[in-house]
């Protein structure tokens, strides 16, 4: 039998949870405001006698880093008058939705939007800072120029964050100083880009079972296609708010992006055999809908508020099926309409099935075709990306070779393996990107794609 109450009171907190801590959490943001705005004005006032020019790097004219957290830091320029400030204006692009205001209530507004100029991104993830030197020389000789942290993966919070929940549940590892990271970052010219891994943690769910995704008797559930383990709901906006808090935290130490890495369901059905259960029918927003306001609200706290960009990972196969979309809470289609900065869809070809079929090519084994896997989803996707409003679209590249797809099935992914990929997504009219390699070991190369 459905439990009506639990779905009543999930349903209740998440539209009335900031009313209840409005006192604290307005004081705080005030605060934040204020002094975002005061910095603003500081820089504005010296600009007018010194002529100040805005930059997407927070370097001073003679290439050093300032350390700064925002996008937009104001630098000593050449020119003798300064460069005005263009207002900053929010257009929502996602049409109006009722079910959803009505689950988790109206989506909130910045009252002072910062105005941030984007970074172009040509990255690489370094998880835990891994050859974090190593890596930072290879940006010296190559296009490369921004790094991927981990903040939070799926076991725990990586740098040293006195979040009091993260430190309740008992998983902060501090793996690195996050400010040293950064400034040393910064002094290389390197762009940091802060991840964090949302809905995936065991730790957390286990921890506060009421917050994972659970039956209709409020029991959690497991996935066997996620490790048999337990997952944080999309649904509980208090699990939008942690991962919000910790992204403001290290923003405060030094980070100048923030990205939301699995912003989705789990997949398959669960290991109980029973269906997650969010509300009554008719009374519960879709999966995409979920991740769609989880990624407005974070974009509204930070990229509005604080003028920090953020972005986010998005399963390959969701650029190409809808269906498979649909069930990740991941809509290719709006996604990238939540006005966050850019999306960052997985086109790994070592993840595509064997004897996948794309614009009509079959690929038997597609991680032999790095260029044409990577052109085809981008080019197939792109009905929906080029619309307007749309995030910047910022692919991670496959920069680790899978050779357990058995003998005849995989190739090496070298330097030109890479390279191939950048030229495609080139060729299909992006310019961003982001390697990735978990051993965080990169081969020397320009990685200018068709510049070399």
């Amino acid at each position: 039998m459905i439990n009506d109450d639990r779905q009543y009171d999930l349903r209740d907190y998440n539209r009335k949870q900031r009313t209840s801590e409005s006192s604290m959490k307005n004081l705080r943001m005030a605060f934040i405001v204020l002094a975002g705005t005061a910095v603003v004005l500081g820089f504005v006032l010296v600009g007018s006698l010194l002529g100040l020019k805005s930059k997407g790097v927070p370097l001073t004219d003679d290439g050093n880093s300032q350390g700064q957290g925002s996008a937009a830091v104001a630098t000593i320029g050449s020119i003798s008058t300064p460069t005005p400030t263009v207002p900053y204006t929010i257009t929502e692009y996602l049409p109006e939705n009722a079910v959803a205001d009505e689950y988790w209530g109206e989506l909130e507004e910045a009252e002072n939007p910062v105005p941030y100029e984007r970074f172009e991104v040509r990255g690489m993830y370094l998880n835990a800072a891994m050859n974090l030197e190593q890596n930072v020389e290879l940006t010296k000789n190559s296009e490369l120029n921004a790094v991927v942290i981990d903040l939070k993966e799926a076991d725990g919070v990586y740098f040293n964050s006195s979040n009091e929940l993260a430190n309740s549940v008992g998983y902060v590892w501090n793996h690195y100083d996050l400010t040293e990271v950064c400034n040393y970052c910064h002094d290389n010219d390197v762009w940091v880009i802060g991840r964090i891994v949302c809905f995936k943690d065991v730790n957390l769910a286990n921890a506060y079972p009421d917050r994972a995704i659970c039956d209709s008797t409020g029991e959690p559930l497991h996935f066997p296609n996620e490790g048999n383990e337990a997952f944080v709901s999309p649904y509980d906006s208090r699990n939008w708010d942690y991962l919000i808090d910790l992204a403001i935290e290290a923003i405060g130490m030094g980070v100048d992006e923030i990205q939301f890495d699995y912003v989705r369901f789990p997949t398959g059905s669960s290991d109980e055999g029973t269906e997650p259960y969010y509300g009554l029918s008719g009374e519960v927003p879709d999966r995409c809908d979920a991740i769609n306001r989880f990624l407005q609200t974070a974009r509204v706290r930070i990229q509005d508020t604080l003028g920090v960009p953020v972005s986010a990972d998005i399963f390959g196969i969701a650029v190409t099926s809808s269906l498979d979309g649909d069930i990740l809470g991941q809509d290719w289609e709006t996604v990238g309409l939540t006005g966050v900065d850019s999306l960052c869809p997985m086109i790994y070809p070592s993840h595509y099935a064997l004897g996948t079929v794309m614009n009509g090519v079959t690929y038997e084994y597609p991680d032999k075709n790095p260029y044409d896997i990577m052109f085809g989803a981008l080019i197939t996707g792109s009905q929906y990306h080029n619309a307007e409003g749309y995030a910047e679209v910022r692919p991670y590249l496959q920069a680790f070779t899978a050779s357990y797809l058995g003998d005849g099935r995989y190739m090496t992914y070298d330097y030109t393996a890479i390279n191939d990929q950048i030229r495609a997504l080139q060729d299909a009219g992006q310019s961003e990107f982001i390697l990735w390699n978990a051993a965080c070991e990169y081969p020397d190369g320009n990685y200018g794609g068709n510049n070399g």
